[in-house]
């Protein structure tokens, strides 16, 4: 099976990027489920009705939220009429929306996507750790789906490590979001789980975590807010996780950073670039 993960894609340039390549990139790799996390897709905080079905007409087959999940007002209420927008499960008790849904993929496999949000340096959430084992437990990989997705969006590198262990074996793939910058490690760990610490954004990365540069620098200067953030709208990097799984057990086989346009180093999953040179 193969998965793709599409990190924070963050204002007008981002969404611009992600709307044209998703789908040459679902016809190219003849992508079985794709997810995209879009809390920051309207103007940098939140998202509208509207972009989530864009993102969704587009290929998305989940879009995930975060911190900013609600930044929008109106999201509280086209949420529950969205059952393929996920806000994080370990939100409070009686907030609107799921924190997980089981999605069938293109190629009809069961897959269920989780969005879980991190407490350190964040705000104080009910465990996450905890609601993950809750949840998986009830739908176990292998069982219940054909494979289990979890967007953990937090702020610390060692929360997410710590999770994706603690996951170890019994999810096909944890992956960071939040922080907006790509890291290098991103791997199969020892019991078959994907994972990396942070995707990164979709968005223009000639900026301070997609936002234009001179607010917040203005900010560490003086620690004076003097405009609200607006995001950059030069060319965006798409950045994302590509995942091969094992159709038997729905664990990782394979897995690889994306990274296309803009101004970082461009790279793809070579396992599907291989396959492509073989059928030529």
């Amino acid at each position: 099976m193969r998965l793709l993960f599409l990190g924070d894609v963050v204002g007008r340039s981002g969404r611009k990027a992600v709307l044209e390549a998703l789908p040459r990139l679902r016809s190219r790799w003849a992508l079985d489920f794709v997810v995209v996390n879009a809390e920051n897709a309207a103007g940098g905080f939140g998202v509208t009705e509207t972009i989530v079905e864009e993102l969704l007409d587009a290929g998305a087959d989940a879009v995930t939220l975060g911190n900013h999940a609600f930044d929008q007002r109106d999201a509280l209420v086209f949420i529950e009429r969205q059952p393929r927008l996920i806000r994080p499960l370990n939100m409070p008790k009686g907030t609107p929306g799921r924190g997980s849904a089981l999605i069938e993929g293109r190629n009809g496999a069961q897959v269920l996507v989780v969005n879980a949000l991190g407490r350190v340096f964040m705000s104080e959430m009910d465990c996450p750790f905890r609601a993950l084992d809750h949840e998986v437990t009830a739908c176990q990989l292998g069982r219940d789906a054909d494979a289990i997705f979890v967007d953990f969006h937090a702020e610390a590198t060692s929360e997410k490590q710590a999770m994706a262990f603690f996951l170890d074996g019994r999810v096909t793939a944890v992956v960071g979001t939040h922080t907006h910058a790509p890291t290098a490690d991103e791997r199969v760990l020892p019991g078959g789980t994907g994972f990396m610490s942070d995707v990164g954004m979709c968005g223009d990365y000639h900026s301070v975590l997609g936002m234009d540069a001179a607010e917040p620098v203005s900010r560490f200067l003086t620690r004076i807010h003097r405009e609200r953030f607006e995001p950059a709208l030069g060319p965006a990097t798409v950045c994302g996780l590509a995942i091969e799984t094992d159709d038997k057990t729905g664990r990782a086989r394979a897995v690889s950073s994306l990274r296309l346009g803009g101004v970082l180093t461009p790279t793809e999953p070579q396992f599907w670039i291989e396959g492509e040179t073989s059928k030529s």
